[in-house]
């Protein structure tokens, strides 16, 4: 099974169907077309549909997925407006499989954030983050460097992901990945996992350096925190794009893995997504370099 770890509802306003039994429809159409079978489906972005109330947001994003055993709604969390501690409860209370946040207005350190992040743990849900350069009509590159994120090591049991492999800092994000992989090694009593979502980001000619630096020069253990997605959207829902990324990754992962490729996709493509929304308990044994090594 292949799945799509990144995909919006209403990802540019004008184009949205508002109708969330069409989205589906057309979403499930869709992945099929491109070999995928569900994915990760995030509720509205609260500052382009701002005058959608936190309840609208969320059912929206519930109703695209009723039915659908592979499709897991997140919610999208803005922590300035006022009442987010009051909309995490109500998305916990709905049954949402975790949230999607977008730091354009604040820095993961900020203390709303993080109480959003400690709340998730607790309640064993994911954060998925953007991280990396953001089309977003804002000054907010530097809430997005993927080092800000270092702020969410002291979160007990955390699993949380930095989308598009933080775009164009990929080397700041595999270096905070090697950190939390070595905290997740020094301090097990924490637990705070980081995740990388491959999903682009990356322009087409630089895809390959970096994958190049992810899996053979970082030295580091990926194979089981690495997702796919494609940043598509749920009321037209590209194929094309889907297919034409998986035929890219899938020759670089032919070329650059020299050890089980075929168990590294499955873990990209299904496992690691599964694992991260806390449906699979899969332990992995992951290698962890050590200094002096």
């Amino acid at each position: 099974m292949r799945l799509d770890g990144h995909i919006h509802t209403g990802l540019e306003r004008a184009d949205y169907n508002l109708n969330p039994a069409e989205n589906q429809e057309n979403l499930m159409k869709g992945l099929k077309a491109a070999g995928l079978e569900g994915g990760v489906i995030f509720s509205v972005d609260p500052l382009k549909f701002s005058d959608w109330d936190p309840e609208k947001r969320l059912q929206d994003c519930l109703d695209t997925c009723k039915g659908q055993d592979n499709l897991y709604p997140f919610y999208y969390i803005n922590p300035v407006e006022s009442d987010f501690m009051d909309q995490v409860d109500m998305a916990l209370k709905a049954g949402v499989y975790g949230f999607k946040m977008i730091c354009t207005l604040y820095k993961p350190s900020d203390d709303r954030c993080l109480q959003v992040c400690e709340k998730a743990a607790q309640n064993g849900k994911p954060v998925l983050f953007h991280s990396g350069i953001c089309w977003d009509g804002h000054d907010s590159a530097n809430n997005n460097k993927p080092s800000n994120f270092e702020a969410m090591i002291e979160i007990p049991k955390l699993k949380f992901c930095l989308a598009h492999v933080s775009w164009p800092w990929y080397d700041e994000c595999i270096a905070v990945y090697g950190k939390f992989n070595n905290a997740y090694f020094r301090r097990p009593e924490m637990s705070c996992e980081m995740f990388i979502d491959v999903t682009p980001g990356t322009p087409r000619p630089y895809r390959e350096e970096v994958f190049t630096h992810l899996l053979q020069w970082s030295e580091y253990d990926l194979r089981y925190n690495l997702m796919f997605g494609t940043d598509s959207n749920t009321s037209k829902y590209n194929s094309a794009w889907a297919l034409e990324w998986q035929k890219r990754d899938d020759a670089l992962y032919e070329k650059l893995i020299p050890e089980d490729v075929e168990d590294f996709k499955e873990h990209v493509y299904c496992r690691n997504v599964l694992r991260f929304l806390g449906i699979s308990d899969e332990k992995p044994e992951k290698y962890i370099p050590m200094i002096g090594e």
